[in-house]
């Protein structure tokens, strides 16, 4: 009996939208039975946002406080690159990533995922030098109590983060940084990390801990790949369905390290949400939560 009461709860659940107010989300995500979700806090696919008005605050917050849902995220712009050698582009990009990190502490959501960024050419040594001094001047402004969650990368064309080293790089160059780390298991696995055998899986988060620390792992994103193995190709599929597989995504949540570490899908809901009830449905069941 005590047992099941100190047992971890399972926080599991999907990138939800916020179509019609951001505070609907909550309600989104518990009709398909999540207990974790992410959500973007403005247009992902624009420059320019409105401010968050106090009535959208206090009722995103009320709406919280109201829902089961025990854990939430937020996604930044998809437009960000701190990485970029177009002054420019890196100066927009720094000051629309301050405006994330400011919703998010309005919001009172305390992890924001992020991209490190892509070269565009200059080489990743460059590249990385450039994401540093972006976030030195960025966690000069920010607001406290938002973590920095740097997000893995299949390394698709010029895009930093696919190594692990690489993640570790920017974690030793911005020490004053609020940084955990969002492990993405499509992206490693197009990266060339093989996380589709146990043995696999043992070895990739044996090179991660040894580089990076499990305790900086604060969120999983639980999809599946649609293209091989070192591909280096971003393209998610569900759970089960790609490269990965049910033994990998098995591996992943048996592992009692990160019990307490949520995990959100980011492949399409389907019509009445039916993949996403499938997918969570699945990942139940290999974490040993459901009984076949």
């Amino acid at each position: 009996m005590v047992a099941e009461e100190t047992q971890t709860p399972l926080l599991l659940g999907v990138h939800v939208s916020i179509a019609g107010g951001i505070e609907k989300a909550f309600a989104r995500g518990e009709e398909i039975g999540c207990t974790a979700i992410q959500i973007f806090t403005r247009n992902a696919s624009r420059w320019q946002a409105p401010p968050l008005k106090p009535e959208v605050v206090s009722a995103f917050r009320q709406a919280r406080e109201l829902s089961s849902i025990q854990y939430v995220a937020a996604h930044d712009s998809y437009l960000i690159n701190l990485a970029s050698p177009d002054e420019a582009l890196r100066r927009k990009s720094i000051t629309t990533f301050l405006d994330e990190l400011g919703r998010c502490h309005q919001l009172g959501i305390g992890d924001l995922v992020m991209h490190p960024g892509a070269h565009m050419g200059a080489g990743t040594e460059a590249g990385l030098a450039r994401v540093a001094e972006s976030f030195h001047e960025i966690f000069q402004k920010a607001p406290g109590g938002v973590r920095v969650l740097l997000e893995n990368t299949a390394g698709q064309g010029t895009c930093l983060g696919a190594r692990f080293e690489e993640l570790a790089e920017i974690i030793r160059l911005v020490p004053e940084g609020d940084f955990a780390v969002c492990f993405d298991t499509c992206h490693a696995f197009a990266a060339g990390y093989d996380l589709s055998s146990a043995a696999g899986y043992v070895d990739v988060m044996a090179e991660f801990d040894r580089l990076i620390g499990c305790e900086r792992l604060a969120l999983f994103h639980a999809n599946d790949s649609k293209k091989a193995l070192g591909s280096r190709v971003d393209r998610h599929e569900h759970v089960g369905k790609g490269f990965v597989g049910t033994v990998g995504f098995a591996a992943l949540m048996r592992d009692e390290r990160f019990a307490a570490v949520p995990r959100i899908l980011e492949t399409p809901g389907g019509e009445n949400h039916c993949h996403d009830l499938e997918n969570l449905a699945l990942l139940r069941r290999l974490a040993g939560e459901l009984r076949e």
